[in-house]
């Protein structure tokens, strides 16, 4: 590949996503990260894709729901290129209901027959799909639009299907050549808000773990603010904590152990299951809590694709098609709220 036509900066879900659409589109491109695919927020261990509640229905929940109806098709298409697996499935996700909240349960599951396009449902029932997880009511919502993911496994596999598609990797280049994406996750959002002179963003730690217990097939559990995905191969990843005030961003501490014992007292199953791994990063959550996207202010040619916190993997196949269209054929897309000018404080706001 002589020549670019697009650089992205940063290898994580956001880049390795967009370079993916472009070159799709016959575009010729260049992933840049002298830390290598997954480095940073991208390569932790628990990949919930999960979809927001069925109601109150605005333009994130709407780009949400179309990215996770993309996946499927998204990951098989990365697979059959690069020839590794992502860690990919659609099984589901099942909550407790609280207390008194059964009717705001089943309220929610109309919603989702009048906004989830009849391709997803969200279901009220009184099985525990294979898990020994208490309800005091005895009923779950379960709901078929979720599906879990191997973060560090996925990228690995975007990675390869760039590589078979003719895309390249480099470390240290000379300069950005092309048209510029910035997908540089927590450091971004810091060299970002420099460059405008005021807070557009900030990093958000978080802490999770990886215990030996084989539940595949399960569908994930979300209870009590903790995700739990019985990832394809055989372990169980349970997370995260969400921190705005830390001192080591990479390391794990008194907070995860905290969370490891929440988990076996929530769902008995964990309760005695070994810890394999442990795992801290930052995570780049946007002022406004959408993903940034769209032309960087006053940098021509230079553009946007942050703020993935939390839900970067569940967005990506829709990120990487708007950010495509925008780049390669001035096409925007770009839903209300996910601008870079939705992100500054209203002060700074043209």
């Amino acid at each position: 590949m002589a020549s670019v036509d697009v650089s992205i900066r940063g290898a994580g879900i956001f880049g390795l996503s967009i370079a993916w659409a472009c070159l799709r589109a016959g575009a010729r491109v260049e992933i840049i990260d002298p830390y290598g695919v997954a480095a940073g927020a991208s390569g932790g261990v628990v990949g919930a894709l999960a979809p927001h509640v069925p109601e109150n229905w605005n333009p994130k929940k709407a780009f949400q729901l179309e990215s996770l109806l993309m996946a499927q098709a998204f990951w098989a298409e990365v697979e059959a290129v690069g020839g590794q697996s992502s860690g990919y499935a659609r099984s589901g996700r099942l909550q407790p209901v609280a207390p008194g909240a059964e009717q705001l349960a089943r309220d929610r599951a109309l919603g989702a027959q009048a906004l989830w396009q009849g391709r997803a449902s969200w279901d009220v029932v009184t099985a525990a799909g294979g898990w020994a997880l208490p309800s005091e009511k005895g009923v779950y919502i379960h709901d078929t639009l979720s599906a879990l993911i191997h973060p560090r496994q996925a990228c690995t596999a975007l990675a390869a299907a760039i590589l078979a598609k003719g895309g390249r990797f480099n470390a240290t280049p000379d300069v950005s050549a092309g048209s510029v994406i910035w997908a540089t996750g927590a450091a971004g959002l810091r060299d970002l808000s420099d460059a405008l002179g005021t807070e557009i963003g900030a990093p958000i730690k978080g802490q999770a773990a990886v215990l030996d217990l084989d539940r595949r097939g399960a569908p994930q559990v979300f209870v009590d603010g903790l995700h739990v995905i019985p990832h394809l191969d055989g372990t169980v990843a349970i997370g995260s904590t969400t921190e705005r005030d830390f001192a080591a961003p990479s390391s794990t501490d008194s907070r995860l152990d905290g969370l490891i014992t929440m988990a076996g007292e929530r769902i008995p199953d964990l309760k005695d299951a070994p810890v394999l791994a442990r795992w801290a990063g930052l995570r780049p959550r946007a002022r406004s809590r959408a993903p940034m996207l769209g032309p960087w202010p006053d940098r021509p040619g230079h553009f946007i694709a942050n703020g993935g916190f939390k839900i970067g993997f569940g967005m990506a196949p829709k990120v990487a098609d708007v950010m495509r269209d925008l780049v390669l054929n001035s096409i925007d897309d770009i839903p209300d709220g996910f601008r870079v000018a939705d992100s500054l404080p209203r002060s700074a706001q043209k």
